[in-house]
């Protein structure tokens, strides 16, 4: 089952389908065809044999002839030797249907499984070998300018996962929060949180502290709810273990099932009504009567 990370990166691609040119011509200096535009295209890549071949995003750059260039990505979170036998399938069957030039682009979270990715793969046809065009954190552009975030949030995205680390982050993270500022609130939410999951201890509380005292804080709806979901999430966590704690002291037997009801609650006002409850009930029923 593909992780919330895969699916978090595939997602920058399909609200941002020029982030896969981006990518490539920053990156790798790949040659891109002039394009008017960037669309999605069907990830289907079966061709007439029964086995079906699926890639992440396919992206196609397009001018007013129709396709020009094309882009088949996928993102490779570690080592897939089955992959060494369907990319090549994806390349040409994309190629055939769109008939124009087409390459593989690898995102991978580390440099060792990129060096992995683009090593070559022989087809058998004598000369004719595929190279993968693999990107690791090290070739990921680095934004500091608000202005090219706020053109390319996903690409600040990319940047602040990529480098957000480093001990002269403070320009990164500030660039992805005026990237974030251009969003809605549900994608800057994804945003931010994609980030913060991949930072260490020490980035990502940096990141927290800007969202929550800089300016970014009066300028952006998104931060002020995110922290404010965030609070009323802790304070249910609070509620809720206060009166499990209290059922407990009081020997009343918790099943299962209302351990779970009284876990999922997010309502703090909810949980502290069931902590007053919990004081003079005898019986888990009464809890929720």
């Amino acid at each position: 089952m593909p992780s919330h990370l895969h699916e978090a990166l595939i997602e920058l691609f399909h609200r941002r389908p020029a982030l896969a040119a981006e990518l490539l011509t920053t990156s790798l200096g790949v040659a891109v065809s002039s394009y008017q535009r960037a669309r999605l295209e069907s990830c289907e890549l079966t061709d007439l044999a029964p086995t079906e071949y699926r890639a992440d995003t396919v992206v196609v750059l397009t001018d007013a002839t129709g396709p020009v260039f094309a882009v088949v990505v996928e993102i490779q979170l570690g080592r897939d030797g089955d992959k060494r036998w369907s990319w090549p399938v994806y390349l040409t069957t994309l190629r055939a249907r769109l008939r124009c030039p087409t390459v593989l682009l690898v995102l991978c979270p580390s440099t060792a499984l990129a060096e992995w990715c683009a090593t070559a793969i022989p087809l058998g046809q004598p000369g004719l070998v595929m190279r993968p065009l693999a990107i690791g954190p090290g070739r990921v552009p680095i934004v500091t300018d608000p202005d090219e975030a706020s053109t390319s949030p996903e690409l600040a995205v990319l940047s602040a996962m990529a480098h957000g680390a480093r001990p002269d982050r403070e320009k990164i993270l500030n660039a992805l929060l005026a990237g974030l500022r251009t969003v809605e609130d549900d994608r800057a939410s994804l945003y931010a949180d994609v980030v913060l999951a991949a930072l260490p201890a020490a980035a990502r509380a940096h990141l927290e502290e800007l969202m929550k005292t800089g300016t970014y804080e009066y300028q952006s709806d998104f931060a002020r709810r995110y922290f404010s979901q965030g609070r009323a999430e802790g304070e249910a966590s609070g509620e809720a273990k206060a009166l499990l704690a209290v059922l407990a002291t009081r020997g009343v037997d918790v099943p299962e099932s209302a351990r779970q009801r009284i876990t999922a609650c997010a309502d703090p006002d909810q949980l502290e009504s069931w902590v007053r409850r919990a004081v003079t009930i005898t019986d888990i029923d009464e809890l929720f009567a």
